[in-house]
């Protein structure tokens, strides 16, 4: 799994960081940075919620497995 970001989309509600802390963290200026783009797969879930959860839809996972 690796994460992608449209930042032209991200308003920094910080509702991915509320569902996955290790790997998303929003910066004090509203900035978000992605902590680990390719999450190991223990985190996956979590993941997936923040994706769910992201009220703007920035958030796009996209599975490189063959």
């Amino acid at each position: 799994m690796r994460i992608e970001i449209d930042w032209d989309l991200c308003q920094g509600h910080a509702m991915c960081e509320e569902e996955a802390p290790e790997v998303f963290r929003v910066l004090p200026d509203g900035t978000l940075e992605v902590l680990q783009e390719q999450p190991p797969p223990e985190l996956h879930a979590k993941v997936r919620a923040a994706c769910t959860y992201c009220p703007t839809g920035a958030i796009k996972l996209v599975d490189d497995a063959p």
